[in-house]
Formats: structure tokens, C-alpha cells, sequence
């Protein structure tokens, strides 16, 4: 509880300076916007839409087996060195993507896959170590769900006031958990509260990670009251969005609630969630 309680305060901290360096990057991309479209291209598995809500079996989005404690780790592919996150996916077929944050957590995580389970849609996970090794079946579950997990960081620090051995550290270990369970080491990065520095850019394309930040804030971290998290993202909601979501941190029994509203609403408006393509 008092973890919870952290977070929570943190948030209400660091939100305004967050906001303000998202603004800076409104804009970005990820695909066809004239970069080379690599790891950020729309997804391969198939999207949910209003006319496509058949049940699936969770063998078809399988990434691999699982590795196994103490395997030998797999060496990730450096990228490009970018200098601002990542905000939006591609417009191209009405396509959004749901993400979520702080996670896993045991109160709140099967809700959220269970809803997402019900509509066929995948969703991007932003995990903290510390809970991958306590909820180790979650993360199992989203790899056969065929959900795509991201790093976010051992302990859910302030990047900026870390240094860079420090950072290295909470990204490597919350990476190495992750394969550990999920069957491959993450290939996005999220810094927690959206505060980027130039270390967390460079470890993270080091590691093989896109930095991944969003579009629409859901605010469901204030817990506001479901109705008013609804409203946000449904108002916000148009192609290419990502909205920022969390499953742990806190209270999280309005994000679940909400996502049992906002989720039927955006299929059948004709958007398709999706998740981003798996580098090979």
C-alpha cells in the first residue's frame, strides 16, 4: 500500500512536467511519416473490429516458448539513437493502441486481459521488475495472449535523478525478468512518469528498445472516477492514438471499469487496437 501510495504522489508531482514534455514531442509517428518504418510498423497479429469479434485461439499469437530461469540471455539488436519518444502509431486503417502501465498486478491485471480477451484485442504492457518476479504467471499469460510487453523499469524511478549506472541497472534487470518469463526480452521502453533524459534514449536503443510515450493520458492514475476516464479517452480517441492506461500503482478498479466501457465503444466506431510488429 504505501508503494501504491508512492506512485500515486509521484504522479500528481511530476504530471504538469510530463505533460509538457510530451507536448514538446507531439507529432511523432511511428510509422509513415517518412522514417524507416522497422519495429514501429502496425501489427501482424489480427486487430479487433466491429465485424472481426471471433473468438481466437491463444496458440495463434504464441510469440515462443518460454525460456526458462538461467537461460542463456538472447543479445539485443542496437538501434538508432533517437532524441525524443515515440507518441503515435500509424493512422492507416483507423488503427489505435491501449497500453498499460506499473503492472502486473494480481487485483487488477486479469481483469484488464479478461475485457481485452472478450473483444480479441492486443494490448502493450509497460512492466516494472519488481512485479514481473512476484507475478510471474501474468506475464506468462500476455505472451500467450499474444500481448507485447515493455520495460518500464525495475522500481518505477525518476530517470532524471538517477545516474547512469544507476538507470542501466533498473532497465537491464527489469529486461532480463521479463525474457525470463515472457519468452523474449522486451523491444520498447517507457520511462516512468514520461520523464526522458539522453542516458535512458541511449541504454534503451543499446538494449533494442524504442522509447514508446503516448497521445492521450487517461488520467485513470488520479483515479477521477470511471465516467471521467470514459470520457477522456473516447474524446480522445482518432487514429494513430496511444492512450496511457495503468493496471497497478494504486487503486486500479476504474481503469478496469472504464476499459469495459471504452473498449466495446472504439470497435464498434470502427477503430482497430492493435500492437506493434515483433522485430526479428
Amino acid at each position: 500500500m504505501q508503494k501504491d501510495q508512492l506512485f500515486t504522489r509521484r504522479r500528481l508531482l511530476l504530471a504538469g512536467a510530463a505533460a509538457l514534455g510530451a507536448a514538446g514531442t507531439a507529432g511523432i509517428v511511428v510509422a509513415g511519416s517518412g522514417e524507416e518504418a522497422g519495429p514501429a510498423a502496425p501489427a501482424a497479429a489480427p486487430a479487433a473490429g466491429p465485424a472481426a469479434r471471433q473468438e481466437l485461439k491463444s496458440s495463434a499469437f504464441r510469440l515462443q516458448p518460454l525460456t526458462g530461469y538461467g537461460a542463456p540471455r538472447t543479445r539485443p539488436r542496437k538501434l538508432k539513437v533517437r532524441k525524443e519518444p515515440i507518441l503515435k502509431i500509424s493512422e492507416r486503417g483507423r488503427q489505435m493502441m491501449l497500453t498499460f502501465d506499473d503492472g502486473p498486478n494480481p487485483n487488477y491485471t486479469p481483469h484488464i486481459l479478461d475485457t481485452l480477451a472478450k473483444y480479441d484485442v492486443r494490448a502493450m504492457f509497460f512492466l516494472c521488475g519488481e512485479c514481473v518476479v512476484e507475478n510471474r504467471e501474468l506475464v506468462a499469460r500476455m505472451a500467450e495472449e499474444g500481448h507485447v510487453v515493455g520495460n518500464h523499469t525495475w522500481t518505477h524511478p525518476l530517470l532524471t535523478t538517477l545516474d547512469r549506472g544507476e538507470i542501466r541497472d533498473e532497465m537491464e534487470s527489469t529486461s532480463d525478468a521479463i525474457e525470463d518469463t515472457y519468452g523474449e526480452r522486451p523491444q520498447w521502453f517507457r520511462a516512468p512518469y514520461g520523464a526522458w533524459n539522453k542516458a535512458a534514449f541511449q541504454l534503451g536503443a543499446k538494449m533494442g528498445m524504442e522509447p514508446m510515450a503516448w497521445t492521450v493520458d487517461s488520467t485513470d492514475w488520479t483515479t477521477p472516477g470511471t465516467r471521467t476516464i470514459v470520457d477522456i479517452v473516447e474524446n480522445g480517441a482518432a487514429p494513430g492514438v496511444v492512450v496511457l492506461s495503468h493496471d497497478a500503482g494504486g487503486d486500479r478498479s476504474q481503469s478496469v471499469s472504464a476499459l469495459r466501457q471504452y473498449l466495446p465503444y472504439l470497435l464498434d466506431n470502427g477503430y482497430r487496437l492493435t500492437v506493434p510488429r515483433r522485430r526479428t
